[in-house]
């Protein structure tokens, strides 16, 4: 089964949090099935911005989300 990622970003008001200042200009940068490619897509995005502090990239967890109660933090992919 695959563990579904999303990965955002957009212009926090404090680079410590994940206060999104504009959420209709949040990026979008997609939906993964697995960790590591959510981490690869998330390093792109986050490197694009890499000079601007208030720019910041995330990567949701949807798995855990969409199914709390099967979440296994031991896996190896989470």
């Amino acid at each position: 089964m695959s563990k579904l990622h999303l990965v955002m970003g957009g212009r926090v008001s404090d680079p410590r949090t994940t206060d999104f200042i504009d959420l209709n200009a949040i990026d979008f940068v997609g939906v993964y099935p697995n960790l590591a490619s959510a981490e690869k897509a998330w390093r792109g995005a986050a490197q694009r911005t890499v000079d601007d502090a208030e720019m910041k990239y995330v990567i949701v967890h949807l798995h855990r989300l969409l199914d709390p109660e099967t979440d296994d933090l031991t896996a190896g992919d989470e």
